[in-house]
């Protein structure tokens, strides 16, 4: 009989093959377990940063303009009184009973030397008294507003001790720059060449950002655009006449400083430093520049940041070259002088400090392949240009663009009724005036006031000049504050003399007056703005954090969501926290959402062809061309024709005349907006369905590490590609 050995099934420990076959699909699950839930995290991190950038940048300008400009009013102005011991000690009393906190008062011994004190700006004005009369002094190129400013807190001071007032403008803007906007668009556009490259070049060639390469780099990035710069306003436009090598020099100087301060900022807070560079540079930085309006008129907080910010120091560097022969420019050079040492010795530090404590640190990730939208060059030649062309066409478009339109402001066949008591009367002044004021005034004679009345309200004419008669023999002159301060004031002065030549007296009326809480009307602006920028900084930014949102079905919700609540955002800001406006709530979120909305489908038609290089187009068309056609910052009637063209076409102005009419006139042209800026929005999606179907859109950015033949390939391909091999990186992990 036989015998048969049984299989033996015991196996020392960690041998069973049944166990050893189960181990590694045990760790793969748990592999593709962890993948996924990182690419879930991700996922959700990029949607986060799609909404949270844009809501940030948008709400930050909004907000902090709004907040700095939308009611100046004189705080601690330094007036400087000159005159006998008596008149000085009267005077200045009167001056600060009548409103303590307006003026910070100085007696001078002399007139002489209150003059040096304006011309040093160490005052805002001067008051000179003498037996009878009284000469204000301001200085024009220290700041229009700022003069204006002066003159209504001591005008009415004179006027009410019965003295005779003179006025006199120490240092006058010269009339190739007589509204004073060429050192204020100098300085925004240094700063934005300043800052704008680190971020692009950290996101597409970290490389760049070392610091044996950046420091040289950036110094002849300063020199390029210290040239360009000046060649826009000096001898393209101008604006600047002589002072080559000062500006040249403060110009280099001020890019440097602000790309040595972004650098530092960078290497500490890495893609998040452009936001703080924004809010330093842009959003604090321009208010306190002093170069729009007076720090003097704004919260407390301008004039302390006003000794220090880089816009300051730069802007006030430029108006004493320009206008003041170079007195006072030394300490703000030297504001920038210590900003640049300070910033690279600090960044030094760091990356010493990094080096010691990661001395195989991986290279920062670049999360931006191409600024182009397509697969990201092979030659590094074209890469960099494609970084320096960025910001180079910023600065000229802003240059170029807005300030060409606004820095030569000068009435240009501007709308004025003129009315009589009969229509022959009307006709006959108005060739009268018309031969005096040839190109300057559009002027429709009519024998009916209470017409004229009409035409300013719903804003057909900018004023009605209604002539003295047996019945009412002072002139009057109509206008309509709510529909543009700078018209307003350009018909006062100009009729203010007419009838002063004809020894008539001149009353106002107003059938529009401006709120006090927004007294300049910068909140129609700026409102206006923040619609503008949200629609289209959401598909910039989600094209590159969330490229999975750019199909249609998914972006077209996106965008409506975005709207709609960023559209609420935006009046939250303007009431509640600034209270720049009051009330509105449902025909301004409503008008916001459709403005956003429509912005944003236009943005997207270029994104699609152009990828990020989308925000020069539509920058310049939406703000640089938008802003100066909208009428907000400047009546249209006193830019070149081409703006008033622009004004019944362009998504800003429209934008800006809803607001107008909701806040100030009933709605009664709402409509008519909102239409416009539904065909634009109308035309971009058509337009994206057709490019859509010839050019399939990417939902993953392009990869950086693949040669440019595979990523020129299939959209889909180079996708899966890009997937297989971060899913084998993640099982090597």
């Amino acid at each position: 009989m036989s015998q048969t050995s049984p299989t033996s099934t015991d196996y020392p420990p960690g041998e069973d093959p049944a166990a050893q076959s189960e181990a590694p699909a045990t760790a793969d699950a748990d592999l593709e377990a962890a993948a996924l839930k990182r690419a879930k995290a991700e996922k959700i991190g990029r949607y986060v940063a799609m909404f949270l950038m844009p809501l940030l940048m948008v709400s930050m300008l909004v907000g902090g303009y709004l907040a700095a400009m939308h009611a100046p009013t004189p705080h601690d102005m330094p007036i400087a009184v000159a005159g006998s011991a008596q008149q000085a000690e009267q005077f200045t009393d009167a001056l600060e009973s009548s409103d303590p906190d307006a003026v910070e008062v100085r007696m001078v011994d002399s007139e002489q030397e209150a003059r040096q004190l304006i011309l040093d700006r160490e005052a805002s004005g001067a008051v000179s008294l003498s037996e009878g009369k009284a000469t204000v002094y301001t200085a024009g190129a220290a700041g229009a507003s700022q003069s204006s400013s002066v003159t209504a807190l001591l005008a009415p001071q004179v006027l009410a001790q019965g003295l005779a007032l003179t006025t006199e403008d120490l240092a006058p803007l010269p009339s190739s720059d007589m509204a004073g906007l060429g050192a204020m668009f100098m300085t925004t556009a240094l700063m934005l060449a300043g800052y704008m490259p680190l971020s692009l070049i950290l996101s597409n060639s970290p490389e760049l950002l070392k610091f044996r390469r950046f420091v040289p780099l950036l110094a002849g990035w300063s020199a390029l655009i210290a040239a360009l710069v000046w060649t826009v306003v000096g001898p393209i436009m101008g604006i600047v006449e002589g002072h080559t090598a000062a500006v040249l020099g403060i110009c280099a100087l001020a890019v440097f400083a602000v790309g040595s301060v972004q650098l530092f900022l960078t290497r500490i807070l890495g893609p998040m430093a452009v936001l703080v560079g924004m809010l330093f540079l842009m959003v604090l930085g321009v208010p306190a520049s002093n170069m729009s309006m007076s720090v003097h008129t704004m919260p407390w907080i301008y004039p302390y940041l006003h000794g220090f910010l880089p816009a300051a120091a730069t802007g006030e560097s430029l108006r004493a070259v320009l206008y003041f022969d170079g007195s006072g420019a030394g300490g703000h050079l030297l504001v920038l002088a210590i900003g640049t040492v300070a910033a690279l010795l600090l960044t030094l530090g760091i990356d010493a400090l990094k080096r010691r404590r990661k001395p195989n640190a991986a290279p920062p990730a670049i999360n931006v392949a191409s600024l182009h939208g397509g697969p990201r060059p092979k030659s590094r030649t074209w890469r960099y240009i494609a970084l320096a062309g960025f910001p180079l066409a910023m600065v000229t478009m802003m240059l170029s663009l807005m300030l060409g339109a606004m820095y030569q402001p000068e009435p240009r066949n501007m709308p004025v009724a003129v009315v009589g008591s009969t229509a022959e009367q009307a006709e006959q002044a108005a060739a009268g005036l018309d031969e005096n004021m040839s190109g300057l005034f559009d002027l429709q004679p009519t024998d009916s006031a209470d017409e004229a009345r009409e035409q300013v309200q719903d804003r057909t004419v900018v004023a009605a000049f209604v002539l003295p008669s047996a019945e009412n023999p002072a002139a009057t002159l109509i206008t309509n504050e709510a529909a543009g301060m700078s018209a307003q004031q350009v018909v006062q002065s100009v009729f203010g003399q007419i009838a002063a030549g004809q020894q008539a007296e001149l009353t106002t009326e107003n059938v529009a007056p401006l709120k006090d809480s927004d007294s300049m009307g910068m909140a129609t602006m700026y409102l206006a703005m923040g619609w503008i920028m949200a629609g289209f900084m959401i598909i910039v930014v989600g094209s590159t954090a969330a490229p999975a949102s750019r199909p249609l079905r998914r972006l077209i919700p996106i965008v409506a969501a975005w709207a709609v609540g960023m559209s609420a955002f935006l009046w939250v800001i303007a009431e509640v926290f600034v209270g720049a406006i009051d009330g509105h709530f449902l025909p301004l979120w409503g008008a916001g959402a459709v403005a956003i909305f429509c912005v944003a489908l236009f943005t997207a038609v270029f994104d699609r062809l152009i990828g990020m290089l989308a925000i020069l187009p539509v920058i310049g068309i939406l703000m640089f061309l938008g802003v100066p056609a909208s009428g907000a910052a400047m009546s249209i009637y006193m830019e070149p024709e081409i703006f008033r063209f622009l004004h019944e076409f362009l998504p800003m102005p429209a934008a800006v005349e809803s607001i107008r009419s909701i806040l100030y006139f009933g709605g009664d042209t709402v409509g008519t907006h909102l239409l416009t800026l539904g065909i634009w929005g109308a035309v971009s999606l058509v337009l994206l369905v057709i490019i859509d179907r010839f050019k399939p859109v990417r939902t993953e950015p392009y990869p950086v590490d693949v040669p440019e033949s595979a990523a020129a390939g299939a959209p889909d391909a180079s996708a899966g590609a890009a997937k297989r091999k971060r899913g084998k990186h993640v099982a090597s992990v």
